[in-house]
């Protein structure tokens, strides 16, 4: 199982001007050099990151899609916000931003360049690419850096304008209400059931942290040679949220069926076996690390992350029948979210009646 990102030609329906692009890196970074070649990593569902491989090193380019895309949605320009505060001013561990592109003329949409990182990423949570031993270190390091960053005073670092701090799970349901509907294909009445029972089960409490948004093994990457988190990626779902929707998104696997087609869940793993920790051992965790006596209401986190991420995959699966969706599965992976709103709204009815 390979622990590094697979790498394609550019995708037709996303090459740009690479000789026109050489000629804004040579300026925005210093030393770029004459070299560029281009390769398309796979496996991102959204906005399309590219490897630049040039004189100077390597580089790694983020864009937003081609085509009409949803009001709101493949924001570079706020991952780039983000990460560039949390490498100058925390202990958050990101990639060093390089330099912003707001011009779609150079390559046809908004961009953004970081520095590329050595390291291993593993998709799955059950880590079966990992050695046995290695397993629990890595969910606890992955544990302890979202504990991290939710830790991080937005205020000192210059995030204050990130979103607003207040009412976060309630303006997500409206917003990925809107998308869904914005990206509807065929009827799904789980959704619409969904829809009507979150905006009347909202959380007791509202807090605000840097929310992740899309917080998983997926975009958490390890050392090459230890099972320690050495950078977050993937922030273009982050704002300024409430820390336990993250939490509650990393624990989903748990709620997930290992046998689901494209799923990485692990309900029906034996978790003992595997070396990782249960449900309960993760959130006791973060809450020692954030001096939390525990947690309220979480199958309404539950069943919003649920709902959420179905929304997403829709997205996904809408922009895939349109033919400008970042990965080459985007159609496998859209059909997935009627069977992810399944899940919410069964979690969401059973913890009505707890």
């Amino acid at each position: 199982m390979s622990m590094t990102p697979e790498l394609v030609d550019v995708l037709p329906a996303h090459q740009f001007d690479e000789a026109q692009l050489l000629a804004w890196l040579q300026k925005a970074i210093d030393g770029f050099g004459a070299r560029l070649d281009v390769k398309q990593f796979q496996g991102g569902q959204s906005n399309p990151t590219f490897l630049l491989d040039t004189d100077s090193g390597r580089y790694v380019l983020r864009k937003k899609p081609p085509g009409k895309t949803l009001p709101s949605a493949h924001m570079v320009e706020r991952e780039y916000k983000v990460m560039r505060a949390l490498s100058e001013h925390t202990d958050v561990p990101v990639p060093t931003t390089r330099a912003l592109c707001e011009d779609n003329s150079i390559i046809g949409t908004p961009f953004y360049v970081m520095d590329f990182l050595e390291g291993r990423i593993v998709s799955h949570p059950g880590l079966r690419a990992l050695d046995r031993q290695e397993r629990m270190p890595a969910h606890l390091s992955a544990i302890d850096t979202l504990a991290t960053l939710h830790s991080v005073d937005v205020n000192a670092v210059g995030l204050s304008d990130y979103g607003r701090p207040e009412g976060y799970v309630a303006r997500q349901v409206a917003r990925w209400t809107k998308q869904y509907l914005a990206s509807k294909t065929d009827d799904m009445p789980v959704m619409d059931k969904l829809m009507e029972w979150l905006p009347a089960n909202l959380p007791s409490t509202d807090e605000c942290a840097i929310a992740h948004g899309d917080y998983r093994f997926g975009n958490l990457m390890l050392a090459p040679d230890k099972p320690e988190v050495v950078a977050i990626l993937d922030w273009e779902l982050s704002t300024l949220g409430h820390p336990l929707a993250d939490l509650a998104y990393y624990c989903l696997p748990y709620h997930l069926p290992s046998d689901m087609e494209g799923s990485r869940g692990l309900l029906g793993e034996d978790l003992e076996a595997l070396g990782v920790p249960d449900e309960q051992e993760t959130i006791a965790r973060y809450c020692k690390k954030t001096g939390r006596d525990g947690i309220a209401d979480w199958h309404v986190y539950l069943a919003f992350s649920l709902f959420r991420l179905a929304a997403i995959l829709q997205g996904v699966y809408a922009r895939a029948l349109q033919g400008n969706a970042a990965n080459a599965d985007a159609l496998q992976v859209g059909k997935r979210a009627s069977q992810l709103a399944d899940v919410g709204w069964r979690i969401a009815s059973e913890g009505d009646r707890s």
